[in-house]
């Protein structure tokens, strides 16, 4: 019988018993090494034009952009944002807290798939849209204004756009599932057996939170925080829109020096400094990790 007549006919021992060639596993990380290297690049040509001379940053060598960061002004800005971000991470974190726990320990499906829902929401809407939300909310005439007016009589009570608390209102929001999600891990990883122990030996539920669950709750929502201000220390879109003129970050001021002022080394020297506090950021994330490991082990 020919192999026409039986297609299905049996392969040669050799080429039955050699081993499937499979694709190295190493290929799986191509696209994000790719990523990872074009944003490599992205950084080394930041720190370049940073040593560089006003209009011949490519030519030039020079450090008068590290010295600008040192005026009164920058220092300023520079600090205003770091403590905007400080802030904002821990108000976002005494928010989040309350949410993650009823995320946790609901009973309700419904409930808990709403409630993750109505957290997500900042991570899929675009932060343009939520910023003009806000302008709507909290303009001159904007919808909290003119509810208050029209329970109290008062004109314009409340001034929270183009200033500080407005910004800060923005930057809470936008960055709420940022702590939400890493608090309610850490938990989700507590057995509720700890509070019903706690409980029968006669701990209210003051004394349950403070010496058991915050204790281990800790560092998810110490991650969370760094999150939220590793976030917050870049934001532009909300500061941008929110403080108007009267409030200026880093990315702000970034924009300002690479486009109407071309000062291009002044703006890669704090895009500099804000890869470091980035860099900064992960380190410290990574030592919180590290040491709940050797906690737990």
């Amino acid at each position: 019988m020919t192999a026409i007549e039986n297609p299905v006919a049996p392969l040669p021992s050799r080429e039955k018993d050699a081993p499937i060639r499979k694709p190295p596993i190493r290929l799986l990380l191509l696209p994000a090494g790719t990523l990872i290297g074009l944003l490599l690049v992205c950084a080394l040509v930041v720190l370049r034009m940073s040593v560089g001379e006003r209009n011949a940053e490519w030519t030039g060598w020079s450090l008068r952009a590290y010295m600008q960061l040192a005026s009164s002004r920058n220092l300023g800005i520079i600090i205003d944002t770091i403590w905007m971000a400080l802030l904002s991470a821990l108000i976002t974190t005494l928010v989040a807290f309350p949410i993650a726990l009823f995320l946790t320990r609901t009973t309700s499906p419904i409930a808990r798939r709403l409630v993750l829902i109505a957290i997500l929401l900042p991570m899929i809407i675009s932060l343009l849209v939520q910023s003009f939300g806000w302008m709507a909310i909290l303009g001159p005439n904007g919808l909290l204004n003119q509810a208050i007016s029209a329970a109290t009589g008062i004109e314009r009570p409340f001034s929270l756009l183009f200033n500080r608390a407005g910004v800060m209102l923005g930057l809470v929001q936008t960055s709420i599932p940022l702590a939400v999600l890493p608090a309610a891990a850490a938990l989700r990883s507590i057995p509720l057996s700890l509070e019903e122990a706690a409980n029968v030996l006669g701990a209210n539920r003051i004394r349950t939170y403070r010496h058991i669950i915050l204790p281990l709750a800790w560092p998810g929502m110490a991650a969370g925080a760094i999150l939220v201000f590793g976030f917050n220390t870049g934001a532009f879109v909300v500061p941008l829109l929110l403080g108007g003129l009267k409030v200026t970050t880093i990315a702000v001021v970034i924009r300002d020096q690479m486009g109407s002022l071309s000062n291009w080394p002044l703006g890669a020297a704090l895009s500099v400094l804000l890869i470091l506090l980035a860099l900064a950021v992960q380190s410290l994330n990574r030592l919180i990790v590290r040491t709940n490991v050797e906690i737990k082990g």
